[in-house]
């Protein structure tokens, strides 16, 4: 009989060590094992890490380059980089099962004990000793880095109500209490955040790595442990809060490092895979690719903000969040009106400002203008960097002949305002976009022929785009937008006419200021 050819059932029949010397069981390391899985994939043509985007030229292929090597691997990036995703997915290159001493704490090989319980029970029972069963799933291990974290937790410790009731000395191996990292056994064990653990506890992972000896309260034991180590860590961390201490980072054989999205595409891609979008939402709220573009253009702006901390990222969950609070807010506004579905608009793109702020770290300036102003501005260079997709460059129009932004300007500059409220019913946004001479013959120009909800939506992006260059005055209102001539928006803000500028003009005079 081949071990490798019995199935699953036939597998957890197997109830003791007889039955598994006779299915023909070897030990194999946990690392030997992810390297044998590994290459049946790669032969097989099958896809390592599935959902993971971005990442097939670069990180993976140095994933997996380690664990043919067997090596121990530190994922180093910047938050938000899939880093403690890829160390769980590593679970699936493992068996599903494997076979262990039943009734023991660090999952004993029975073909290769480890624990002086293991020991003792194959010793006892022979080819009788219990065999029970492990799933891959079960042999994952993950701990965040705290500065609490102790020795204890995650080696172990002495049990002095152990040592008393067996009536043991505590120079016994069998008074201890195992921690995280023993009872990983034969797994994956994951450290997430290594600089934040203190210099001392990182000290006590040296000899795990490399001769796998445990010291617990001067007591040496000789436990060779089989594990394959992973470690996440931020840079930031190296000088912020600790760092990897050299001789650690000298005995972790792989440092991979990780990268935000390096296109809107691939960005786009896996926000739409982890963004939790509700069953109603997508029945009542109707997208297009640009709204989901500029979500991600957004996140592409915030990390090249002179505003937003770049040591400390932008996390891919920001456009995540982002992206479920745009959802939310169109479906707010059609549950408020009443409406059986509605199409998205660039004002909802507004209501995702609570999603930016809690998932950016700012700088001092940044501090200064205050986390939503900062939001909105960078909602705002999003639009203007993907408004020359669709439509001319205003610069240069400027400069031409035939202008085609001319017959909206000149409808604003004739004193006309417009007020784009959030919470407009549907035939309300349309006829105050149609309203706006020029601007419904201007999208026709410039796109294709569109549906009516995608030209509204085309209209409105076109009206904040043309602010975003000046071409026309924008005011943020508290439930909207409020679009009017460039030039009365310079004299006027939040207090009314002159406040910008401080002026007091006399009412006698001649509307000089003093």
């Amino acid at each position: 009989m081949n071990y490798t050819d019995l199935n699953k059932k036939q597998l957890l029949n197997i109830k003791t060590l007889g039955e598994l010397k006779a299915a023909g069981y070897q030990p194999k390391t946990i690392k030997q094992e992810l390297r044998d899985n590994l290459i049946a994939k790669i032969r097989k043509k099958e896809e390592v890490f599935p959902g993971i985007w971005g990442y097939e030229d670069t990180v993976i292929p140095d994933v997996e380059r380690a664990i043919l090597s067997m090596h121990n691997i530190n994922l180093l990036g910047l938050r938000g980089q899939a880093k403690t995703r890829i160390a769980r997915m590593m679970v699936s290159l493992l068996d599903e099962y494997i076979p262990y001493v039943k009734g023991t704490d660090l999952n004993d090989d029975p073909l290769d004990p480890l624990s002086r319980v293991a020991k003792d029970i194959v010793a006892e029972h022979g080819d009788d000793a219990p065999v029970a069963w492990m799933h891959r799933s079960d042999r994952y291990t993950e701990k965040l880095a705290t500065p609490d974290v102790s020795v204890a937790d995650l080696i172990g410790d002495v049990d002095p109500i152990k040592a008393a009731t067996m009536k043991l000395p505590y120079s016994d191996e069998r008074v201890i209490h195992f921690g995280l990292i023993p009872r990983s056994h034969r797994g994956i064990f994951v450290i997430n955040e290594l600089p934040d653990l203190q210099a001392r506890i990182q000290v006590a992972l040296f000899n795990i790595l490399q001769e796998g000896d445990i010291q617990i309260r001067g007591f040496k034991l000789r436990l060779p442990l089989d594990i394959l180590f992973v470690f996440t860590a931020n840079p930031e961390d190296y000088t912020n809060r600790g760092s990897i201490v050299t001789p650690l980072k000298d005995r972790i054989d792989s440092q991979i490092v990780t990268h935000y999205p390096k296109s809107l595409e691939i960005g786009q891609r896996i926000t739409e895979q982890e963004a939790v979008v509700k069953p109603e939402q997508k029945g009542l709220v109707k997208l297009n690719d640009l709204i989901k573009t500029l979500i991600e253009q957004i996140a592409f702006e915030a990390r090249e903000s002179e505003y937003v901390d770049s040591k400390s990222g932008v996390s891919a969950r920001m456009t995540i969040s982002a992206y479920e609070s745009l959802l939310s807010a169109a479906e707010r506004r059609a549950l408020m009106n009443g409406e059986k579905d509605t199409y998205i608009r660039i004002s909802d793109l507004y209501g995702v400002v609570p999603a930016i702020c809690g998932k950016v770290e700012l700088v001092y300036e940044g501090e200064v203008e205050g986390p939503v102003i900062v939001a909105q501005n960078l909602i705002g260079k999003a639009i203007r960097t993907q408004f020359l997709n669709f439509f001319p460059d205003p610069e240069k129009a400027k400069k031409s002949k035939r202008n085609p932004f001319a017959k909206i300007v000149d409808w604003f500059g004739a004193n006309n305002e417009m007020d784009l409220m959030s919470d407009m019913t549907n035939r309300e946004y349309e006829a105050r976009l149609r309203t706006i001479d020029g601007l419904d013959d201007f999208v026709d120009e410039f796109t294709q022929r569109l549906p009516k909800e995608e030209k509204l939506f085309m209209m409105e992006f076109a009206l904040h785009g043309m602010a975003e260059y000046s071409l026309i005055g924008k005011q943020a209102l508290d439930k909207g937008t409020h679009f009017k001539d460039l030039v009365s928006s310079m004299f006027s803000g939040p207090g009314g006419e002159g406040d910008d500028f401080g002026f007091d003009f006399d009412d006698d005079d001649d509307g000089k200021p003093f």
